[in-house]
């Protein structure tokens, strides 16, 4: 038995008949509208948070000193890079939107693609996106509340403001999603720009005591393996995000040559920026008054900026908004390639007939946030499965070398040396076997609430023989979804703007596919 079999029922007769054809009977299907640099605004976008500029002194408290938090920011960078290589190669391998649930379940089979998807459905995106807004809501309401934290209801309320508006501008158009991220991306990177020439102004007055090599590895606390392996663990939290472009493979120009040019530029342009970033907040503040501050770029422009101080809370603002987008617009397509996959209600895999976006999935994307904000648990919710979203990267990366020795004929448009990989497993099994070790409890609490995906699966995917009354309710209410989205499957096989980039794709999916029977007959758009 396949997973294929769980689409049988999954629309009714009308829904069939109307897949893939728009209201003036034409083919509807996702449209290639991100281009080279929209590609490198989504990645860097969605690393680059509000975590740079309100604490990345994560780091700093557990590398011990400023010489190792600055190897430590290298490094993980470095790391980032190279497990960003290896999904490069997955991606053009393995050419569907989805990102590393799509590879696990071609892979691993679809109980391990599923308690990914799982995961990231019930937990990951939606408390990460509600923290991010949550954020922004505190940075726009300081102002108005200069002597006292703003009220809970005012942030909440606020943040989901922020959650409608932008839902709404990545329903109405990708190409909309993409300038917001491109404009916001671009805001956050001069916000940074601004503190790295700061930075050098003061280097340039003679304002680097702790960068001195005397000074710089100078402990402020005793040096300990334990928490050196913690800080490991924060700054490849500060990167998370580099995977995402991969979630929209399938809505890029030319993805062969944009998904690892669009990876080469961003990784080492966030490292850069991390790096040189920490250094200029090193050249005002002691890491003792760093580790001290609530939001280090706002304690270092009231220190540098004077009057223009106001430009540092602005920043975060806005790259929090910027991060929510980016959020939206990658985790929507997660559930769309999940849907198609049949792992979720097949409503969600269907698009806007005239808009070609993904609106079931973002609406739901949207409101499984809202509900979120409506929590205290969030924080609590994110520490337990922060720690199997990064066993998720490690299981990929290995996936890789599994494809090459299951299948050493796969067509590979970029193929790169298993060194590579190798060396990101070993580096992920150091932090997966520490984070055991250190925090137990927390990780065996996040590896429950993942195993809680197993009777949903057996349940909801590979129980072919539902109840019909069951299956006519699914049924009703899929149709009862189009009605009101105006949405169908996208045309098998195609993508508005491809050509015959769209058959080379085709084809270079097939030889994992075959395996799986129908899983893909109506799943390639």
């Amino acid at each position: 038995m396949t997973d294929g079999a769980r689409q049988r029922s999954s629309t009714s007769g009308s829904a069939k008949d109307a897949a893939g054809q728009g209201e003036s009977g034409g083919e509807v299907a996702l449209k290639k509208e991100i281009g080279l640099v929209s590609a490198c605004g989504i990645i860097v976008g969605n690393i680059i948070g509000s975590g740079i500029f309100v604490s990345p002194k994560g780091v700093m408290e557990n590398a011990s000193s400023v010489g190792m938090a600055l190897i430590v920011w290298i490094i993980t960078g470095v790391i980032t890079a190279i497990g960003a290589l290896c999904y490069a190669e997955l991606g053009v391998t393995i050419p569907k939107s989805g990102g590393d649930y799509s590879y696990v379940k071609d892979i691993f089979g679809g109980l391990a693609g599923f308690l990914r998807l799982w995961i990231a459905v019930l937990v990951i995106y939606p408390t990460n996106q509600a923290v991010i807004a949550l954020t922004f809501s505190n940075y726009v309401l300081q102002p108005l509340f200069p002597t006292c934290f703003p009220p809970e209801s005012g942030l909440r309320l606020l943040a989901a403001v922020c959650l409608l508006l932008l839902t709404w501008v990545n329903c109405s158009s990708v190409r909309w999603a993409t300038r917001v991220q491109d404009v916001f991306t671009a805001g956050k990177l001069l916000a940074l720009a601004l503190i790295i020439v700061m930075g050098l102004v003061q280097i340039c007055k003679g304002e680097y005591y702790w960068l001195e090599p005397a000074n710089a590895f100078e402990p402020f606390q005793e040096y300990d393996v334990g928490l050196l392996a913690l800080a490991f663990l924060q700054g490849s939290f500060a990167y998370g995000g580099w995977n995402f472009l991969n979630y929209v493979t399938e809505e890029l120009v030319d993805p062969y040559v944009n998904l690892p040019r669009a990876i080469f530029i961003s990784i080492p342009l966030v490292t850069f920026v991390y790096v040189f970033a920490n250094i200029a907040y090193i050249t005002a503040m002691s890491p003792q008054e760093l580790l001290a501050s609530n939001a280090v770029a706002v304690t270092f422009g009231e220190k540098l900026l004077g009057v223009m101080s106001w430009i540092m809370p602005i920043s975060v603002a806005l790259s929090t908004f910027g991060g929510v987008n980016g959020s939206l617009f990658t985790s929507s397509r997660l559930f769309f390639a999940g849907a198609r996959e049949g792992h979720l209600p097949s409503l969600l895999a269907m698009i806007h007939v005239k808009r070609c976006t993904p609106i079931p999935a973002l609406l739901f994307t949207c409101l499984s946030t809202l509900l979120m904000l409506c929590t205290s648990d969030m924080y609590t919710l994110i520490n337990y499965v922060g720690f199997i979203n990064y066993l998720f990267y490690g299981v990929t990366v290995a996936g890789q070398i599994v494809l090459r020795i299951k299948q050493p004929d796969l067509h590979r448009p970029i193929k790169i040396s298993l060194i590579w990989p190798v060396i990101y497993l070993l580096f992920w099994a150091f932090l997966l076997i520490f984070s055991l070790y250190s925090e137990p409890v927390v990780c065996g609490i996040g590896l429950a609430i993942m195993l809680t995906g197993v009777p949903v699966y057996f349940l909801g995917v590979y129980w072919d023989n539902k109840p019909q009354c069951f299956d006519a309710f699914v049924d009703k209410m899929t149709y009862l979804g189009q009605k009101f989205c105006v949405v169908v499957y996208p045309a098998m096989g195609k993508s508005v703007g491809s050509g015959e980039e769209g058959e080379e794709m085709k084809e270079a999916r097939s030889p994992l596919s075959k395996e799986d029977g129908d899983d893909h007959k109506s799943a390639d758009c």
